[in-house]
């Protein structure tokens, strides 16, 4: 059984408008996770409190088998953060960067550094104000990355980039992982980037965990069933995670594909994506 990178238990938070109700998940070491959910349903929040940027009202944090609170330093010493807009000061170059990060990480080794600058071609002398957006966040997991961090975790880091761009980083998260020492929790919405790389994902919507669970199975159990508007009815709602009409007809996200090929054979039934996954369970006809 592998070793858990991060454990979270019943995690809550109470803001005035929005909860995050009693979150549980866990990422195995080696493993990339992938975060989903609408823009507010709590992804940004979990994060946080993983870090420990904000106060959690109740539950329970562990990285690497340590309560995130109790042993904060020695936690990240080994966590590499990149959040969706650079954390720099605009006038340093990437070379200035160095300067700073090894007086603040032990474990900086600055000839790892100067190779995923030389690796992402970034200009080691250029202000971070005249890099693009992808040079940034680039820029950024570099940074993540130079410490030896056996944890990485990227808050949408992705969006808005081109798919070249992506694409190379998502190869590089791969690589990340392949001693299986190594794991990274990804919250994104870009459910593409997400199917080609991650081992689980963990959905999240207004707060709540709606489904954990490794891609695979996740892929493999869920379903779309098309039908005609009036043939909803002889669906059994227990069936059934949510549907969408159209002038079209009908389709309904089912909750175990092979059952639902099975049970209603009169009927097509399609594989889902993440996208579809999401898009089901928020829509207002799952109410």
């Amino acid at each position: 059984m592998k070793e858990d990178a991060l454990k979270i238990t019943d995690l809550t938070k109470n803001y005035k408008s929005f909860k995050l109700d009693n979150v549980s998940f866990t990422l195995p070491k080696g493993s990339i996770m992938g975060l989903i959910g609408e823009n507010g349903a709590g992804k940004s929040t979990t994060l946080k409190l993983i870090l420990n940027l904000i106060k959690k009202d109740s539950g329970k944090v562990a990285v690497f088998g340590l309560d995130n609170i109790e042993n904060e330093k020695k936690i990240k010493k080994q966590i590499g953060v990149v959040l969706d807009e650079s954390s720099f000061h605009y006038t340093l170059t990437p070379l200035q960067i160095s300067a700073v990060m090894k007086n603040i990480f032990a474990d900086w080794d600055e000839s790892l550094y100067a190779s995923y600058l030389a690796k992402f071609k970034l200009p080691e002398k250029k202000i971070i104000k005249e890099l693009s957006r992808g040079m940034k966040v680039k820029l950024s997991i570099a940074v993540a990355l130079s410490h030896r961090p056996k944890l990485l975790i990227l808050d949408e880091a992705t969006s808005g980039l081109d798919p070249v761009v992506r694409n190379e980083i998502l190869d590089m998260l791969l690589e990340f992982i392949q001693s299986e020492e190594n794991s990274v929790l990804l919250s994104s919405h870009i459910t593409g980037d997400l199917e080609k790389i991650c081992d689980y994902i963990t959905f999240i919507r207004n707060g709540k965990i709606v489904v954990s669970e490794a891609k695979d199975l996740l892929l493999e159990q869920y379903g779309i069933l098309k039908c005609a508007s009036g043939d909803l009815s002889a669906i059994k709602p227990e069936d059934y995670a949510g549907y969408r009409k159209s002038r079209f007809g009908c389709e309904v996200l089912m909750c175990n594909k092979a059952r639902a090929k099975t049970n209603y054979p009169d009927f097509v039934v399609d594989d889902a994506g993440l996208e579809d996954i999401m898009l089901f369970y928020a829509r207002e006809e799952n109410i």
